[in-house]
């Protein structure tokens, strides 16, 4: 899994999250209000993606999400084309969930999308500085030319 200062688009950030497991279950942390990188609370909410499945490609214009994986993994893509960012053209290609559990920050004007890695579904949660508005995202086609990027080398479902 890639380090905070591997990624390669400016504002992605990656924070190993603590997993408190015994023979009961466990607990898995995600966000305090109290971490000094907890900028505000919009919601929260989980996205089931199935096996061999992809969500792609989103865009918000002005909320910060924050995914954690509790169930399953994910391969998490994020592509920068923001006028001015240091990194525009930039993809970071992320796996996350089970086994490399972690809080991964995407900022507003990146582009970003995740597939189900293995055999199972993935449980995604977000927690978000905004409420969901369906007139702050932007949406395009997985396999959309305009970014770099190709899901399972072939067109994504």
């Amino acid at each position: 899994m890639p380090r905070p200062s591997d990624c390669r688009v400016a504002g992605v950030e990656i924070r190993p999250l603590a997993v408190i497991a015994d023979e009961r279950g466990a607990v898995l942390h995600m966000l305090r209000a109290d971490a000094p990188h907890f900028q505000q609370f919009g919601e929260i909410y989980f996205s089931l993606v199935n096996p061999g499945c992809v969500k792609a490609w989103h865009r918000h214009r002005d909320m910060v999400v924050n995914y954690a994986v509790p169930q399953g993994r994910i391969r998490l893509v994020v592509y920068d084309d923001r006028d001015g960012s240091p990194t525009r053209g930039a993809v970071v290609d992320i796996e996350t969930g089970q086994g490399s559990y972690s809080l991964i920050t995407i900022p507003p004007g990146t582009w970003s999308g995740f597939a189900a890695m293995g055999a199972g579904s993935a449980l995604v949660a977000n927690c978000a500085t905004l409420p969901y508005d369906a007139n702050e995202i932007d949406r395009r086609a997985a396999d959309d030319p305009a970014i770099p990027y190709v899901w399972y080398g072939s067109a994504a479902r």
